[in-house]
């Protein structure tokens, strides 16, 4: 395993045979995947959220779950494209883009930070900034390294 893995190994947008999504009208293509999936992610995001609703002053932990564990999907699906499932131009665009995309909420977690701030609880906000911080970076770098230890094991 490299000691650094690329961001997105998978797609070097100078190299243009590396493009092949964008062209012979491929792009309408991507546009599709993006949306369907990115309504799948925003679904399941908006459902979690309304299931597990919080106070302004407390801790956001359906957002900060779905940071969280879309993050670590997130890191899965790179390694898996890289590694196992080569050569499928719309999978990144759908799953990646569309539903992580989708379902991970970052706007959401800074307007949660500001609410509690304005409503008094800073030591509340102070810890869901971290926790969601530390926990997605965690993730991610979880997420690729079992599941590249895994498909080369």
């Amino acid at each position: 395993m490299p000691a650094t893995p690329p961001i997105d190994p998978d797609f070097d947008a100078h190299q243009a045979d590396q493009r092949g999504e964008l062209r012979s009208g491929g792009g309408l293509q991507v546009l599709a995947a993006i949306v369907a999936g990115g309504a799948i992610g925003s679904l399941a995001r908006y459902g979690l959220q309304e299931a597990f609703p919080h106070p302004v002053t407390g801790l956001a932990l359906a957002t900060l779950g779905i940071n969280v564990s879309g993050c670590l999907l997130i890191g899965i699906l790179m390694a898996l494209i890289t590694h196992v499932w080569t050569g499928r131009p719309l999978l990144r665009p759908f799953l990646g883009v569309g539903v992580l995309g989708g379902f991970t909420t970052f706007s959401t977690y800074v307007v949660d930070i500001q609410q509690a701030v304005l409503a008094g609880a800073a030591g509340v906000a102070m810890v869901y900034l971290a926790a969601t911080l530390i926990g997605a970076v965690a993730a991610v770098w979880l997420g690729t390294a079992v599941t590249q230890w895994a498909v080369k094991a």
